[in-house]
C-alpha cells in the first residue's frame, strides 16, 4: 500500500511541473547546434530498391522498386513516385575497388573536368577499367529538394549511374530546354522553377531486370519560401559546402545495375 501511495505521490508531482511555452523555445532558437556545420550533417539519399537491396531485410514492408531515404528510413511507393525541386547537379568520377579487395571507400572521387574515362578501358561487364585494376563510375548527382505531400520540404541528393545515366541526361535536358516569356522575351528559369515527380518502373536487358527512374514534370513553384530554401540549397552545393560521401554506397554497389 505504501507503494501504491508512493506511486500516486510521484504521479500528482509530476502533472505539476511546469511546462515549456513555444515563445521560450523561439528565444533559445538553434542553441546548442553553434558547432554543427555541413561537414557534420548527412544529405538522405533517396535511392531506388533492388532485389538485393539490404534494406529489403532490414525494413519489414521495403520492396523492390520502392524509394528509400537513407537518413529518415522513409519508403515512398515508387509507382506514386516522389515531388521534387532540382536545385543542382553535378558529374563526378568514381574510383572503385572490386568490393571485397578494398575498405569499402572510394580510392579516388574526381570531378567532372578530369580526363580519367580516357584512361580506361570497357571490360566484359561495362565497367571502364583502369591499368591498376580498379574501375571508374560516373555519377550523375541531382541535389533536390524532396517535398512532401504538406509542403514541407528537406534537401536530398539522387545519385544516378550505369543504365540511368541517360535519365541524368534526360532530366538535365529537360531543364536546358525548358523556357518562360519574360518581359524581354523567352529566358531559361532556373532548374527550380518547377515540380517532377520521379517513379519507379520496371526495365530489363539481357542481363537481368531492375527497377529505373522515370520523370515528368509538374507544375510551377508558386511558394515563395520554397524558392528561396531552394535558391539557398543549389548556392550551397556550388560553393562546395555540400559533399557527396560515397562510403555509405560502396558495398552494394555492384549489386545494382546502376
Amino acid at each position: 500500500m505504501a507503494n501504491a501511495n508512493a506511486t500516486q505521490n510521484v504521479a500528482k508531482k509530476e502533472s505539476k511541473l511546469p511546462t515549456i511555452a513555444l515563445e521560450t523555445m523561439e528565444m533559445d532558437a538553434s542553441s546548442g547546434l553553434e558547432n554543427i556545420s555541413q561537414d557534420d550533417l548527412a544529405t538522405p539519399r533517396l535511392k531506388v530498391l533492388m532485389q538485393l537491396s539490404p534494406e529489403l531485410e532490414e525494413f519489414e514492408n521495403a520492396k523492390a522498386g520502392m524509394i528509400f531515404n537513407t537518413v529518415t528510413n522513409d519508403l515512398y511507393d515508387g509507382s506514386k513516385g516522389i515531388r521534387v525541386l532540382p536545385c543542382a547537379y553535378q558529374r563526378q568520377y568514381v574510383e572503385w575497388a572490386d568490393r571485397g579487395q578494398g575498405s569499402g571507400a572510394p580510392i579516388n572521387v574526381f570531378d567532372a573536368s578530369s580526363d580519367i574515362l580516357t584512361k580506361t578501358t570497357r571490360d566484359d561487364n561495362n565497367k571502364d577499367r583502369l591499368e591498376n585494376g580498379n574501375y571508374v563510375e560516373t555519377c550523375g548527382n541531382h541535389y533536390v529538394l524532396l517535398v512532401s505531400d504538406d509542403g514541407d520540404a528537406t534537401p536530398a541528393l539522387i545519385t544516378m549511374k550505369a543504365t540511368q545515366l541517360k535519365k541524368s541526361r534526360k532530366w538535365n535536358s529537360m531543364l536546358l530546354n525548358l523556357k518562360l516569356k519574360g518581359k524581354n522575351g523567352l529566358f531559361t528559369p532556373p532548374s527550380y522553377s518547377h515540380y517532377y515527380n520521379l517513379k519507379t518502373v520496371k526495365e530489363g536487358n539481357d542481363k537481368g531486370n531492375w527497377y529505373g527512374w522515370e520523370i515528368s514534370r509538374e507544375d510551377t513553384l508558386q511558394d515563395a519560401n520554397l524558392y528561396s530554401m531552394a535558391k539557398a540549397f543549389a548556392e550551397s552545393v556550388s560553393k562546395g559546402e555540400v559533399k557527396v560521401k560515397y562510403e555509405q554506397e560502396a558495398a552494394t554497389s555492384e549489386q545494382t545495375p546502376f
